[in-house]
């Protein structure tokens, strides 16, 4: 795991990983995304949705925004599976420092190193942290 930049940041994800109905795993996805960058932030969480959705084994999924609902904040998008939309990610956008951070939690289930690696090699992705 790389070093934590955030310590604030960190110990909130943690908290959002808390013992519930399923067991969770998180990453954090530290960005170079400015604040006016809707669109390229868009294409990350779409780039990301992929990776996870891959990882987890779910068969294809999409990406809820919760528009329709007062139980979603602004920028808080879920990843659900099109066959019985069941959970398959959820994540939250955060501005921090001038940059987006946006973080993700799913399912325990998938091997956290290699879906960090292919987090980390997505375009405009500085580096991931990930929450056990």
């Amino acid at each position: 795991m790389s070093e934590t930049l955030d310590d604030d940041l960190y110990q909130r994800t943690l908290q959002f990983l808390e013992p519930g109905e399923i067991e969770l795993l998180g990453a954090i996805v530290h960005t170079d995304l400015e604040s006016e960058e809707d669109l390229e932030m868009h294409e990350l969480t779409v780039s990301a949705n992929e990776v996870i959705a891959e990882h987890a084994e779910k068969g294809e999924t999409y990406i809820y925004a919760g528009n329709d609902t007062d139980e979603f904040a602004s920028n808080q998008f879920q990843g659900l599976t099109l066959d019985d939309e069941s959970f398959v990610w959820e994540c939250q956008q955060l501005l921090r420092d001038g940059t987006f951070d946006i973080v993700f939690y799913y399912e325990a289930g998938p091997d956290q190193e290699p879906l960090i690696a292919d987090l980390e090699a997505l375009d405009r992705v500085n580096h991931v942290t990930a929450v056990p």
